[in-house]
C-alpha cells in the first residue's frame, strides 16, 4: 500500500519510449492515514488529485513522520 506525507515528491515513470517522467510534490493528502488520492503540484506549476499507479515512486523527504 502506498503511504506519503504532504512534501513528498512523486516521480511518474513514462509508459512508452520517449515518454517523459513526471515529478511532483504532495500537497495534500486525501486518503486515510498517508492513502491515495493526492493533491500534487506538478513541475510544470498544474495541480491535479492523482491517484498513483504501478508506474509511479514516491520520494520521501527524511525527517517526516508516516501515519500508522
Amino acid at each position: 500500500m502506498m503511504q506519503a506525507v504532504v512534501g513528498d515528491g512523486l516521480m511518474v515513470k513514462g509508459r512508452h519510449v520517449g515518454d517523459e517522467v513526471r515529478e511532483g510534490v504532495i500537497l495534500e493528502v486525501h486518503g486515510e492515514n498517508g492513502a491515495p488520492p493526492y493533491l500534487v503540484r506538478w513541475r510544470d506549476g498544474h495541480e491535479s488529485v492523482f491517484f498513483p499507479s504501478a508506474d509511479t515512486l514516491i520520494e520521501h523527504l527524511p525527517g517526516k513522520q508516516r501515519a500508522r
